[in-house]
């Protein structure tokens, strides 16, 4: 049964982070929603992370950076100063046929840079 970590940010939004690459997989393929927005830190091994969308709204600049934020916290970088983090809708990510648990490819990416860490206000759920 795939695991993850679940925080909940200012706004009522929430966010989901991998805790293994087969947690990655499930989340990013099976369990993500077209519209949802997801999250890696660049070229380091790391959580996927999933920030649910809402009926309401896009989410603003500063929701998609403190999902950003958790994503480079839970990366090998969590020790570095400014981590890139891509950044895409979730339509966006596919698996590439036979490849490992944990890969996938991505278009349509933006990049944030941020600092890793758990953004002010975020609960663990």
């Amino acid at each position: 049964m795939p695991r993850w970590r679940e925080y909940l940010l200012p706004g009522g939004w929430t966010v989901l982070a991998g805790r293994t690459e087969a947690d990655n997989d499930y989340l990013s393929i099976r369990l993500a929603r077209p519209d949802d927005w997801w999250f890696h830190a660049r070229a380091v091994p790391g959580s996927h992370v999933l920030l649910r969308a809402r009926d309401d709204g896009e989410p603003d600049r500063a929701t998609l950076e403190a999902a950003a934020s958790i994503a480079a916290w839970h990366s090998k970088a969590r020790a570095g100063g400014v981590v890139p983090v891509s950044c895409t809708k979730a339509v966006n990510v596919s698996k590439p046929r036979g490849a490992e648990p944990g890969t996938v490819s991505i278009r349509r990416e933006k990049v944030l840079k941020v600092r890793p860490g758990l953004p002010a206000g975020a609960v663990q759920e």
